[in-house]
């Protein structure tokens, strides 16, 4: 088996992903087919995504605790119950026939860099 724990030191999820992309070791063994997805169908808490309609997954990655990503998670799905329902996030309702749509902010997780754990 293909070790790779000495080189995962102080490296991001996905600079170990591309590392063992690269390397091959473990994608072969795996009999594995790996590639890097269009950052289109994600949104997340570092950059929330503009097409709303394209988002397939939202990560919370960028919130210093649970409890903070869990508060805004449901924040997210508010939205999105609100936007495949037709109603706009903003203001309440549709206006001439377009729906404006943005994101709530990620208040607790922002508060969560500011408080002492």
């Amino acid at each position: 088996m293909v070790r790779h724990e000495d080189k995962l030191d102080g490296l991001k999820e996905q600079d170990v992903l591309q590392n063992m992309i690269r390397d091959k070791g473990v994608i072969e063994e795996l009999g594995l087919n790996v590639r890097f997805l269009n950052t289109l169908y994600f949104s997340g808490f570092c950059k929330d995504s503009r097409d709303v309609g394209a988002v397939a997954t939202v990560h919370a990655n960028c919130c210093r605790s649970i409890r903070a990503k869990v508060a805004d998670l449901k924040r997210v799905l508010r939205d999105w119950k609100r936007y495949k329902s037709g109603e706009s996030v903003e203001f309440g309702g549709p206006r001439d026939g377009t729906r404006s749509f943005s994101w709530s902010k990620h208040i607790a997780c922002i508060n969560s860099w500011h408080k002492r754990f």
